[in-house]
């Protein structure tokens, strides 16, 4: 080693000089970089993620284009073992719609909601208040593929058909929904309310009176329960003799 490297080790600046080296070297390459960097085109400006418009999208569908999107979806796993879709059946202008859950084995069949055993109680609730199948009445459910052993509807597809639903009520413009059972009841309340609870009251989906009664499949089971759903009935009515009378609100 120099007497020059001796004296700088004996003063402890040798390490010290190679730090300033370093440290030279390191500036030197940033102005390299920094010249560089210049000459690059600035980076474009960060845009935001797309947003999902599938809803904006099947809100501006005519009824064809609806059936029609209903029929190709496979946007959750029910699309796997259906027949086919079932998308509603009825008058399309109908003053009262009824919304049940979804559909049976033989509704997957058929294509056609509530043409079972339930189907048969429901025919025969309808014509009990005047009312028959496609006649100033429109029948559909919460979702529109077979869940498999008929098991309730999981919330993901539940809100997989939420769009199609609503975009057949916005078709309808229906006076009054009938939600029968409590997957309806909740899915178009947007709440976890029991049956008891919402009976006899008008509630409202986007401003549409609604009211809350059992699921004819339900009935099948609970005989005694037919009387309950007798009364929900006379209210339903009821609440459409208001409603033609020029009531704005649910009563």
């Amino acid at each position: 080693m120099s007497r020059r490297g001796l004296v700088l080790a004996e003063l402890g600046l040798t390490p010290l000089w190679v730090r300033r080296r370093a440290a030279l070297a390191a500036q030197e390459t940033d102005a390299v970089q920094s010249a560089v960097i210049q000459d690059l085109p600035p980076l474009p400006t960060a845009q935001p993620l797309p947003t999902d418009d599938r809803g904006a999208q099947i809100g501006a569908m005519d009824w064809q284009q609806l059936k029609s999107a209903v029929a190709a979806c496979t946007l959750c796993v029910l699309h796997k073992q259906r027949h086919q879709a079932v998308f509603g059946v009825g008058d399309e202008r109908a003053e009262w719609l009824f919304v049940g859950e979804g559909p049976g084995a033989e509704e997957d069949a058929r294509g056609e909601p509530f043409v079972g055993q339930a189907g048969k109680l429901l025919d025969n609730m309808l014509a009990a208040i005047g009312l028959k199948r496609g006649d100033n009445a429109y029948i559909a459910n919460v979702v529109k593929c077979r869940p498999p052993g008929n098991r309730t509807p999981e919330h993901a597809e539940a809100n997989a058909c939420e769009p199609y639903l609503a975009r057949q009520i916005g078709l309808i413009k229906p006076r009054l929904i009938i939600a029968l059972g409590k997957v309806a009841a909740q899915n178009l309340l947007g709440t976890e309310a029991t049956i008891a609870s919402l009976r006899g009251h008008a509630h409202a989906y986007r401003g549409t009176p609604l009211i809350v009664t059992y699921h004819p499949a339900y009935l099948l089971r609970n005989l005694t329960d037919k009387a309950k759903a007798w009364e929900d009935l006379c209210f339903a009515v009821d609440t459409m003799k208001a409603l033609k009378q020029g009531a704005t609100t649910p009563i």
